[in-house]
């Protein structure tokens, strides 16, 4: 397992991290290609972001809907199921760990990242829904239209680009797969287990029960479930969220103030981050950012392309209103929760297991950051610290433990060997241990939780439940919409009768997401959804960018005519 761990850490820093030269680090490809992709887009278009907003949200309303068009559900359902593909775990988990790798800074580079991804998910939706497929004799399952990149690239760009549009269906049908499922299920498998005790693999039982009962009826099923669940979800969490904005009023405007006071100049972080270290909070800002709104992914023009209307832009109007509810309103609510409650820096009792779950291996320091290691030998504790001169530290959650306890009250300070390789502690006695207690940072989903449950506790020790309800509904909802990405991947590369089968397999990597990868530990689970995620942005961009004259062509088009006024309808 370390093995695997560390050619998944290399490769995700590769895709990740490999850029251009910036003194000591590097502005990572990914970052300028999504950035420059929405500034491009922005200026092409002429901030469509934020000229047509209000136009996006009459279309969404159903104002304009016609029943009788090409396509398979409304326009608010195309949003919703979207929606309920980039409102998950990445608002809950995504937002926790941009802030305890690159701190509180870490938000204002998410909020560009969807400014900018509103007009990068209008472009791409457009095209989604100029150059979609319509099935002939198409049952309820199969839907009767496909779109997205894979077909804007093979008939935008032409026949000489089929490979390109082939490696992104294959790519995203395996994204599928790992964030927009496993992913999920191993947050909720690992959420309940922390707080109420639920074995993993029971978990994924009941969970792939629930998915498939959902994504076994098609798009229109999908598009009935996720237009009543993605707006339960958003407003009970939202609300939540807010009431304990209200509850720490005070301390709002200068968690404001530390949010972009950190963006541009971070002091020493939790993890990540180290004095002045800029790129690290800007990257895993844009990391997280767009894991949340997915704007440049290529994943929900598939989901909008499924709408019924036969105008591109109306769908592509509706389509631009997803990362501003997903991150500017939804992302941004989580944060605020962890900062003015300010336990993303607050070390909790833990149960430090020897044998796995968060643990790792670290060297450096908080002014500095940290950084995973190898697993050395053996470390050595004195009286609860690390020996003097030690250059590995035992981590929780990439975070160095201070004191080692051997006992859950803290009271017996642990003296004698830590062995990674063997999973155990032993004492100066002989005495084994396979686990030892400290006070450690959290992160992801179960520093969410902390936050809410703090937030919340003037009014009771309930507030821990409103982030389990939440990953539970957000990770079920996420699981639904990326099963039709992934079919209609399938689609593509291998016909309508590919359907059926990989949604089995669909939901055995639900299962094995909430019970093997689970166990593995949930950075190991992100890594890998990262790095399928990194792979599969750049064809989508260029696409964008050399198809860009047919979406300004489009648009200038649609304005220009005014067929919401001329018919009523679009």
């Amino acid at each position: 397992m370390e093995t695997l761990e560390t050619v998944i850490s290399a490769v995700k820093g590769y895709v990740w991290d490999w850029g251009i030269p910036v003194g000591d680090s590097a502005i990572p490809l990914v970052v300028i290609a999504l950035i420059g992709t929405g500034v491009f887009l922005t200026l092409r278009l002429g901030l469509i972001q934020l000229r047509h907003f209000g136009h996006g949200v009459a279309v969404a309303t159903g104002r304009y809907d016609d029943p009788q068009s090409t396509g398979d559900v409304s326009h608010f359902q195309a949003l919703t199921t979207a929606l309920s593909a980039t409102v998950g775990i990445g608002n809950i988990a995504g937002v926790a760990l941009a802030i305890h790798w690159g701190g509180p800074g870490a938000l204002v580079w998410m909020w560009l990242t969807a400014i900018l991804g509103m007009a990068t998910k209008y472009a791409e939706v457009t095209l989604s829904m100029h150059y979609r497929s319509v099935h002939q004799d198409a049952d309820k399952v199969v839907g009767t239209v496909s779109g997205g990149p894979m077909y804007y690239i093979e008939h935008g760009l032409g026949a000489n680009w089929k490979w390109m549009a082939m490696f992104f269906a294959g790519m995203l049908g395996f994204t599928a797969f790992l964030t927009g499922n496993a992913i999920q299920a191993n947050t909720i498998a690992d959420t309940l287990q922390t707080e109420v005790g639920i074995n993993p693999w029971i978990t994924g039982a009941v969970l792939a029960v629930i998915v498939a009962s959902v994504i076994l009826g098609g798009i229109k099923r999908i598009g009935r479930i996720t237009s009543i669940l993605a707006p339960l979800m958003a407003a009970i969490y939202v609300l939540c969220a807010l009431l304990i904005v209200l509850l720490n009023f005070s301390d709002v405007i200068p968690a404001f103030g530390t949010i972009f006071r950190e963006a541009f100049s971070p002091t020493a972080g939790v993890a990540g981050t180290g004095v002045g270290a800029i790129l690290v909070t800007m990257t895993y800002g844009v990391n997280r950012g767009l894991f949340s709104n997915e704007a440049g992914q290529g994943s929900a023009p598939i989901a909008h392309a499924a709408a019924k209307t036969e105008e591109p832009v109306s769908e592509a109007v509706v389509a631009l209103l997803g990362p501003f509810i997903d991150t500017i309103v939804i992302c941004t609510m989580t944060a605020l929760v962890i900062v003015v409650t300010g336990v993303y820096s607050e070390r909790v009792p833990t149960e430090i297991t020897l044998g796995g779950g968060d643990l790792s291996w670290v060297s450096g320091d908080a002014g500095v950051g940290y950084e995973d290691v190898a697993a050395p030998a053996e470390i050595l504790i004195q009286n609860g610290t690390h020996a003097a001169g030690s250059a590995v530290f035992v981590a929780w959650h990439e975070v160095a433990l201070e004191t080692l306890y051997t006992d859950e009250g803290r009271t017996q300070a642990f003296t004698g060997s830590v062995f990674p390789a063997r999973g155990e502690a032993v004492d100066d006695e002989g005495n084994v241990y396979v686990s030892l207690w400290g006070m450690a940072i959290e992160s992801g989903a179960p520093l969410t939780t902390y936050a809410f449950r703090t937030g919340l506790s003037p009014l009771g020790d309930w507030g821990h439940f409103v982030v389990i309800f939440s990953v539970l509904l957000f990770g079920i909802s996420t699981a639904i919409a990326w099963s039709y990405y992934g079919d209609r991947c399938a689609i593509y590369l291998f016909g309508e009768g590919a359907v059926v089968p990989y949604k089995v397999v669909y939901l055995i990597m639900h299962l094995l997401g909430a019970g093997v990868v689970g166990a593995a530990g949930i950075s190991l689970v992100w890594d890998l959804g990262d790095i399928a995620l990194g792979i599969v942005i750049l064809p989508n961009l260029i696409a964008l960018v050399l198809l860009s004259g047919k979406i300004k062509e489009l648009t200038d088009d649609y304005f220009e005519r005014k067929p919401w006024k001329t018919s009523g309808k679009v």
